[in-house]
């Protein structure tokens, strides 16, 4: 499979509980269209025309155009908040929670950089309520990283002046994959997600873990 047909399979599988077909379509088109023009330079009727549809159709299941963001924004922020709360609850010491950590959070940026794009880049076009409930998951989000970073500093694996500061870092690092990476690229997503978790732990002063093979 290419990379681009990889892609697509992978977007479809992200919006797989979106019902029913028409609304997916049009929620998959909408990511394009923003990813690709921005937010505001977007219309209802690029949208539409991409998910091969009137701008009537698309009313009948998102009212707005900001609608169509907010239900992007929560899937792709509840997806993540998934990724960090597995990390943050499973066994293990606080560089092997980490490691996992980055490495989901980062890979999943790499491999749906499109969405990630969207989701991370485009907050502020949403409602105030909607920014409200987005902005709650993230800090959800933020919690748990900083969680897995106090657990490791309190134990002494990791040496760190500022848990929270550092806890901005690491998320940082991670979301900006989505700005810059490419099917096309060099890397694999996979491999993103290695470096970047090799990376982190030494940021935060831990010795090197031994090599995993979950991609994920």
């Amino acid at each position: 499979m290419g990379a681009a047909a990889q892609q697509a399979a992978e977007e479809n599988e992200e919006w797989a509980g979106v019902t029913p077909d028409a609304a997916r379509r049009l929620v998959s088109a909408a990511v394009e269209a923003f990813a690709e023009r921005g937010y505001h330079a977007t219309t209802t009727r690029d949208i539409a025309g991409r998910a091969g549809m009137s701008p009537a159709a698309l009313y009948i299941h998102y009212k707005t155009k900001e609608e169509l963001l907010y239900r992007i924004s929560g899937i792709g922020h509840e997806k993540a908040l998934r990724i960090m709360g597995a990390a943050a609850e499973a066994p293990g010491s606080a560089p092997e929670r980490l490691r996992d950590a980055v490495r989901t959070f980062a890979r999943w940026h790499a491999e749906h950089h499109t969405t990630a794009r969207v989701i991370q880049y485009e907050l502020q076009a949403l409602s105030p309520e909607h920014y409200a409930e987005i902005a709650g998951l993230r800090r959800q989000t933020d919690r748990l990283l900083r969680q897995i970073i106090q657990d490791g500093a309190d134990s002494g694996a990791f040496h760190v002046g500022d848990v929270p500061g550092t806890t901005l870092a690491v998320l940082s690092l991670c979301v900006d994959v989505a700005r810059w990476f490419s099917a096309d690229g060099s890397r694999t997503p996979d491999e993103v997600g290695a470096l970047y978790a090799d990376l982190v732990l030494r940021m935060v002063g831990a010795p090197p873990l031994p090599a995993t093979g979950k991609s994920g």
